[in-house]
């Protein structure tokens, strides 16, 4: 175990309100990978980039392509919570830590057992028709080819915000507050490159900061502890 390991586990120790704010790499040891990352059966099969296809313009003006990529890229309906949703559950239940606030849509850290789970940019678990907004569950999205289509006729569109689209601004408001009273805030698998979530570390008020990403973010320089290590493995001896 490194010194910035134990030194994190000696402050989990010691805080009584921890908040965790997280992004792709917490997934991604579920076999969840980040969309971002472009790879060659990707470069084969899409003519556009992921921000291009997800985003609200291009839903609403190429829906058969967006879901196309959606369910091939976004949807896995039978990955299992790893060591780092595991472990902050742990740590809710022991009422040390008070919110998980994440920019991941896949539901995990609830599957984990999280309860204050705060989910910025929604989820794939919720489906909504917009014409009379009934509500489809994934399973139902899965079991419907191409675009789907409620039984009214319109088009069902999944809970995930995309770009072009303003975040829940009262979500973003729990957020700021959790983060604003939180003693330690764990950062961990985000690149803090998407705004206006990535902003939220601007709130955190205290000294104790930890970041934990496998690769440098730009702000690094903000952090009391760093960790470029994969978050599951950092976590583990929580779980």
């Amino acid at each position: 175990m490194s010194k910035e390991q134990e030194q994190l586990l000696q402050w989990i120790d010691e805080s009584d309100n921890i908040v965790f704010f997280g992004g792709a790499g917490v997934s991604t040891e579920s076999r969840i990978p980040d969309f971002r990352s472009v790879d060659g059966l990707y470069k084969q099969n899409y003519d556009y980039p992921p921000e291009t296809i997800l985003s609200h313009s291009f839903y609403i003006r190429n829906p058969e392509e967006f879901y196309r990529f959606y369910r091939d890229k976004m949807l896995f309906p039978d990955a299992d919570p790893n060591a780092a949703h595991i472990a902050l559950a742990n740590l809710e239940k022991q009422g040390k830590l008070k919110a998980v606030i994440t920019q991941n849509i896949d539901g995990l850290h609830q599957k984990a057992g999280s309860k204050e789970v705060l989910e910025l940019h929604g989820s794939v678990l919720r489906n909504h028709c917009t014409h009379c907004h009934k509500f489809y569950s994934l399973e139902d999205i899965l079991a419907m080819d191409g675009v789907p289509h409620c039984e009214c006729g319109g088009v069902i569109k999944p809970d995930v915000v995309l770009y072009e689209e303003g975040l829940d601004m009262p979500l973003m408001e729990r957020a700021i507050s959790y983060i604003r009273d939180a003693d330690l805030l764990i950062i961990g698998g985000t690149s803090l490159v998407v705004y206006p979530a990535a902003g939220l570390i601007d709130y955190y008020q205290g000294d104790k900061l930890v970041l934990i990403n496998k690769d440098k973010t730009s702000k690094d320089n903000r952090a009391n502890l760093i960790l470029h290590e994969p978050i599951g493995e950092v976590l583990k001896p929580l779980a």
